[in-house]
């Protein structure tokens, strides 16, 4: 009788630049909109180092608070030529840019309002799961109150704020992604599986 050993675990890929990412992957917003924002940053690993090969991608609501997507069927606005996602590569240096709006107030599956947001997700060589976090704007007034953001603690709160600043009139929000570490982003468990602390 044979035994045959198990086939130890690996990740598949990557294959974004392939199969992912298309031309224009990066822009959210297709029409020039007044509230046209940009949102940059770096994704790096525990040691600081910049994860090159990695893909970005962003989900939202746009500047009304409503989703593209068939199942908001609320009376509200919308922004036209918004697709309510986004994808980037990172480049050698671990950098990764959108050209969005900033989202409205949605509501949360309690009927609570939530604070302006998207949700990002990181796909990247070593992760066996994806890794999913939420990107919300400092300053926001909203923060406050919203649900999903109070459940995380005070000190690790300020990993998942964009700071503002401006770039020749352009309103441009930094948001770096750290892995794992001392600086670690918050990431979520939104799939039963253990996401680390």
């Amino acid at each position: 009788m044979t035994h045959l050993r198990l086939t130890p675990p690996q990740t598949v890929g990557p294959f974004f630049h392939d199969c992912l990412l298309g031309r224009g992957a990066r822009v959210v917003v297709s029409q020039p909109a007044e509230a046209t924002i940009r949102i940059e940053g770096t994704l790096v690993d525990g040691a600081g180092q910049s994860v090159d090969d990695a893909m970005v991608e962003v989900w939202q609501a746009d500047s009304h608070g409503r989703y593209h997507h068939p199942a908001d069927t609320r009376d509200v606005p919308d922004d036209n030529g918004f697709i309510g996602y986004g994808r980037a590569a990172t480049d050698e240096a671990g950098r990764f840019w959108f050209s969005t709006v900033k989202p409205g107030p949605v509501p949360g599956p309690d009927g609570r309002t939530q604070a302006p947001h998207l949700v990002v997700q990181v796909f990247a060589r070593g992760l066996l799961d994806v890794l999913t976090t939420r990107l919300y704007f400092a300053g926001e007034v909203a923060n406050d109150e919203d649900p999903v953001l109070q459940t995380v603690p005070r000190e690790r709160r300020d990993t998942l704020l964009a700071q503002e600043s401006h770039d020749d009139g352009e309103v441009v929000y930094r948001f770096d992604i750290v892995l794992q570490g001392e600086h670690e982003t918050v990431f979520f468990d939104v799939g039963g599986r253990r996401r680390g602390r």
